[in-house]
């Protein structure tokens, strides 16, 4: 039997302010294309079968059998496609033209930051983003293991979470500025640790304490002038990869300058976020060594637009033509691009702003919606089960108006929401 909008929403899994309703058992979704999250094209008049938090079918709706106990909701002039994935957000920061990154790590209560996450968390998931890789706390401790735990025992509604606790940096290389050399040390915003013994330890200690993935800063500003410099030695970065990859965890490095991310990709990360700064010759030795590439393009447009540059009124300022150039140049050495947007540094819930700059930049808008679904799911080492429209896969799958491979800025208008078989959002 068909029901309508209104029969749906009755009968749905769906949840309200985190609260589930009893699911049913099968739900058929009609929407006018699908994108599978791998081909070209939209597949028009296709079926979904969603048979609890799994898709039991999906093609096109006269070679698809609907049992007939289904209810089946209707989406039209929807495009369904995979639930998206970011792999660089920062579910306790927000905007840093709100209040600057120094003040939320030094004067925000801890109860407050945690507060401002969950909200972040459902306004994600709301915007179509199913799964997020959390890059760190930024002095909020291992509270990101805390949301994680949250969100999937139901308490909380928000995207999966794959954490990465407090991050590793180097001594004396990341923490709020400005303060008297003599002054005992504020809070880092991360972990430091220093030589084979000590990166050692400190993997470990994460690890132990919840983190799915370990981050390393393999560079960070502080050089004479306040330029990016490498942090750790060659052997720090291959140590932390190597007792990381014995637990099972990859490792992702924030790196921007062409020696931070050789060393990094030498180590053996998995990515390389950001990559200002990378040359062809450094973009190669990514490809060939298999090291997907996060621009992050998203967060340096925000930062300057909070220093004032006008977009559209101004000349771009120089920071936005070298990014430019380093993303063609990673596209054309055939990097794997991965979505990731520093979600945090701008608004949460705003996070497809990535993929519409991404299609700025340079990549194609399949090349994008790819990275958000398929490519970021291989990423995760979810390959069989997230990314894609495919039998056998979790149900997780978003609704937008209009065709995401014509134009990636209809993934703002998102209009149907299910993650794991539980609508979280429906017209």
């Amino acid at each position: 039997m068909t029901w309508r909008i209104l029969g749906a929403l009755l009968t749905l899994p769906f949840v309200a302010s985190g609260v589930a309703a009893q699911s049913p058992v099968v739900t058929v979704l009609r929407p006018a294309g699908v994108f599978d999250g791998v081909t070209d094209r939209i597949h028009a008049g296709w079926v979904v079968v969603v048979r609890g938090n799994r898709i039991e079918a999906a093609g096109p709706a006269s070679s698809v059998p609907v049992p007939p106990e289904a209810v089946t909701v209707e989406l039209p002039g929807l495009t369904l496609l995979p639930g998206l994935i970011d792999l660089h957000s920062h579910l306790l920061l927000h905007p840093y033209d709100e209040t600057p990154w120094d003040d939320q790590v030094l004067r925000e209560p801890l109860a407050l930051r945690v507060a401002r996450a969950v909200v972040h968390a459902e306004r994600t998931l709301r915007a179509g983003f199913t799964t997020l890789r959390d890059l760190g706390t930024e002095g909020a401790g291992y509270t990101d293991v805390g949301l994680k735990r949250a969100i999937e025992e139901g308490i909380i509604p928000g995207p999966r979470l794959v954490v990465t606790t407090r991050a590793i940096v180097a001594t004396g290389s990341y923490a709020p500025r400005g303060f008297a050399p003599e002054a005992s040390a504020p809070l880092l915003g991360a972990e430091e640790a220093d030589g084979l013994e000590g990166v050692t330890r400190v993997t470990r200690d994460q690890i132990g304490r919840g983190a799915d993935w370990i981050k390393v800063y393999a560079d960070y500003g502080w050089g004479p002038g306040g330029e990016a410099r490498p942090t750790f030695t060659p052997e720090e970065l291959r140590r932390i990869v190597e007792v990381a990859g014995s637990a099972g965890r990859p490792v992702v490095a924030h790196a921007s300058t062409p020696e931070g991310m050789r060393r990094a990709v030498e180590a053996g990360v998995a990515t390389i976020d950001h990559g200002d700064g990378g040359t062809p010759e450094v973009f190669r030795l990514m490809r060939d060594r298999g090291v997907a590439l996060c621009p992050t393009v998203a967060a340096g447009d925000a930062v300057l637009q909070y220093r004032g540059w006008r977009k559209g009124v101004d000349a771009e300022p120089a920071r936005i033509r070298a990014k430019r150039a380093s993303v063609r140049a990673a596209l054309e050495a055939g990097v794997v691009l991965c979505n990731g947007s520093d979600a945090g540094v701008f608004p949460h819930g705003d996070n497809a702003r990535e993929l519409r700059l991404l299609v700025e930049y340079g990549a194609t808008p399949l090349q994008a919606l790819r990275a958000a679904t398929s490519v970021n799911a291989g990423l995760l080492g979810w390959g069989d089960r997230l990314g894609r429209v495919a039998p056998g896969l979790l149900a997780d799958l978003v609704a937008v108006s209009g065709d995401p491979l014509r134009d990636v800025a209809v993934l703002k208008d998102v209009h149907f929401v299910m993650k794991n078989g539980v609508v979280f959002r429906h017209p």
